[in-house]
């Protein structure tokens, strides 16, 4: 979303704050001491914090130039700069922990070490083949790639060579190698670099934190240069980025966090949500702020993400703090179409039946840039590639070319920059989308896109991204955006990698769609042994493949598709199994023993399609709920109805949810005109999913019982 604040009358209050709604307005108006935000998925958490942001520095409480906020990709620093920018505050600094850290780095080796800093290294891969070679190690580029992660874990878990064998037990073995050959690894990567004299990634942060502790004089120069910062994602930082966290701090409590415990996908590269979860320990005194207000997602599709952590067995990373419990997200968009269950004999079928829906979606008016197919594994791309190509269906591969690495990007940048000079003297005022188009039509580009597809299409859509944003540039940043301003801007985004929207389906892994969105989502391969992972063989493993899960659903809006096939190959032999965390979610299904500690009985998906009356056929979801169409009277006895409303009030109350989260009105009067009398016979009413059963069944069937009408 893009917003202009500064153009309307009013307080500066209402100018920044009018548009939140109460939590939001809640963490952007409380802008001293320790703050933790609980932001689940789609609830307009950036806005927050923005909004924070922006109304601190307008207010003078804060100096633009003396607040951080960290994050932890580039592209996401750029979007919250990007997103400043918007609000009239475009120098705060906004970047991740490694682009801070190497910054004060680089400001402050001369002094604390001296000499000239090292180069940085890009890839670990070449230093780790030699290393591997020095100790006659036999490796492959599987084997190299493992060490490396290994390696990175061991760094931001803050152990050393020394100590990383006593540390590392239970971790398997990474690459093929025994612990004690990977900590041989370990050490002699450490002295190939020292050697050609270059610095890794983690190297930033472990030296940064070195300096800061071992020097008081370069420690308070950072602490008066920050005085208050903000950290998004904080579920994902590692032991040493909150080692550095906390030296930049140095015992002041002007920090604002924000995470949701439910999304901690990346453990294995040692991100923690302890930290998030500790929060309150450590600072008492903090204000915790849920938000839970979904905006992104239809009903349907957050129903679908609640059921699916409300049915795991514990409650996860969040279990021993009462007060981070998962998050019960509300929907706040109007109703949209239930979510799809496929179950395909193969997956070449699997790919052929997704590209057909797409195709649908497409033909229906949906853009295929609002359309992505998410996997757990990258190796599931090629069959989703094919499908797509083969019904003319442009694509996009996450992961693959990036988008400012692209010829026709390349060459549209240098035709911009060249052209500022000029445009600069011309005393024409040319809107600056329109400019733009004018520039790169020398390129290949046309206000209608090519019917034809392959290179020259590709071509065209990557053009066209930029002409769009150099519009939504214009809207958001004023008619006064130059071309100058709009090549800076490229270039920022160039380092940042944070590429506009271009035209094409895209094909992701679930960990990569982390943090972006879209009107329709295919979660595809949900089967055991892809979704969890094979290799997830610890109850904690589980969990994360679960939130891993949920993250893939949350990033719908409006259409979303679980599909699966029964056997890898056409033909092949169908014994393959969906997902365990579908169990009770999909028709037809119910919780496993996997999913939950104890059984639940069996839930009946479909509801009648016939009044139960009159036999007439029921016309809408509330009538097939109630198994009776609404011209038929209703056959429950009154004070049982009134009971369980009463109930659901104060159940809804005592949880701060609407009434409607706790069971609709359509679902109540199922149950008062039913009047099951176990959970066996409560769980066939369609509306009573798996997580309501188990967390309001017997209360529900105690209000029936202590209603029951006398005879």
């Amino acid at each position: 979303m893009t917003e202009v604040i500064f153009n309307g009358s009013g307080t500066l209050e209402e100018r920044i704050l009018g548009g939140l709604d109460a939590e939001q307005r809640e963490v952007a108006s409380n802008l001293k001491g320790p703050m933790c935000v609980l932001a689940g998925a789609g609830t307009g958490k950036t806005r927050a914090i923005t909004h924070r942001i922006a109304y601190g520095v307008h207010s003078g409480v804060y100096s633009p130039q003396r607040l951080l906020a960290v994050t932890f990709t580039s592209r996401a620093a750029a979007e919250m700069r990007s997103r400043l920018r918007d609000l009239a505050v475009g120098n705060v600094q906004a970047r991740t922990f490694h682009a801070a850290a190497l910054r004060q780095l680089q400001f402050f080796w001369p002094q604390a070490i001296g000499g000239v800093l090292p180069n940085l290294l890009d890839h670990k891969a070449n230093m780790i083949a030699e290393a591997a070679r020095r100790l006659r190690l036999s490796t492959d580029r599987a084997s190299i790639r493992d060490l490396a992660a290994e390696i990175e874990w061991a760094k931001v878990s803050m152990l050393t060579p020394a100590n990383y064998l006593e540390n590392a037990q239970g971790r398997g073995t990474p690459g093929g190698f025994d612990l004690t050959a990977v900590s041989r690894v370990f050490q002699s990567y450490e002295d190939v670099k020292t050697d050609r004299n270059v610095i890794d990634f983690e190297d930033v942060l472990l030296i940064t934190v070195g300096i800061l502790q071992e020097d008081p004089k370069v420690a308070a120069t950072v602490r008066e240069q920050y005085r208050h910062f903000v950290v998004d994602e904080y579920q994902d930082v590692s032991p040493l980025q909150q080692r550095l966290l906390e030296l930049w701090l140095g015992g002041r409590d002007e920090l604002c966090v924000v995470g949701d415990a439910s999304q901690t996908i990346y453990s294995f590269t040692g991100a923690s949500p302890k930290h998030l979860l500790g929060f309150k320990a450590q600072y008492p005194e903090a204000t915790v702020v849920k938000l839970v207000r979904d905006y992104r997602s239809t009903p349907q599709v957050v129903k679908l993400a609640n059921d699916l952590l409300g049915s795991r067995r514990s409650g996860g990373p969040a279990a021993d703090a009462a007060w981070a419990k998962p998050l019960q997200l509300v929907a706040q968009r109007d109703g949209g179409p239930e979510p799809r269950f496929m179950e395909c004999p193969d997956d070449e079928a699997e790919a052929a039946v997704v590209a057909g829906r797409i195709k649908e979606l497409i033909d229906a008016g949906v853009k295929p840039s609002e359309i992505a197919v998410l996997f757990r594994t990258n190796g599931q791309s090629e069959a989703y590639e094919q499908a797509l190509a083969s019904a003319g269906i442009g694509y996009q591969l996450r992961g693959g070319e990036r988008f400012f690495a692209r010829k026709e990007v390349r060459d549209a940048i240098l035709q911009l920059r060249a052209a500022t000079r000029a445009v600069a003297e011309d005393s024409t005022k040319e809107p600056l989308g329109q400019l733009v188009r004018d520039i790169v039509a020398s390129l290949g580009y046309t206000d209608a896109a090519p019917h034809s597809g392959g290179a020259l299409r590709e071509r065209w859509e990557s053009l066209a991204a930029l002409v769009s944003l150099a519009d939504e540039l214009a809207l958001s940043r004023g008619a006064g955006f130059s071309l100058v301003e709009f090549v800076n801007e490229l270039q920022e985004r160039s380092v940042a990698q944070f590429a506009p929207t271009v035209q094409g389906v895209t094909l992701a892994s679930l960990h990569a769609a982390k943090g972006l969105e879209w009107d329709a989502v295919f979660l595809v391969g949900l089967s055991e042994g892809l979704m969890p992972i094979s290799f997830a063989d610890t109850p904690g493993s589980v969990d994360e493949e679960r939130r891993l899960l949920y993250v893939g659903i949350t990033r719908a809006r409006e259409h979303l598709s679980l599909s699966w096939s029964t056997a890898r190959t056409p033909g092949g032999r169908a014994n393959r199994k969906p997902s365990r965390f579908l169990d009770g979610l999909r028709p037809d299904s119910v919780l496993g023993a996997n999913a939950r500690s104890r059984a639940l009985p069996r839930r009946k998906v479909a509801a009648p399609a016939s009044c139960r009356v009159c036999g007439t056929m029921l016309a809408t979801g509330a009538e097939r709920k109630v198994g009776r169409c609404s011209q038929c009277p209703p056959t429950y006895e009154e004070q049982t109805f009134e009971a369980l409303r009463q109930w659901r009030k104060e159940e809804a109350l005592g949880n701060d949810v609407p009434a409607y989260v706790v069971f609709t009105d359509a679902t109540l009067t199922a149950i008062a005109e039913a009047r099951p009398a176990s959970l066996e016979e409560l769980a066939k009413l369609a509306g009573v999913g798996p997580s309501k059963l188990e967390k309001y069944g017997e209360a529900v069937l105690t209000v029936l019982a202590e209603s029951e009408p006398s005879s």
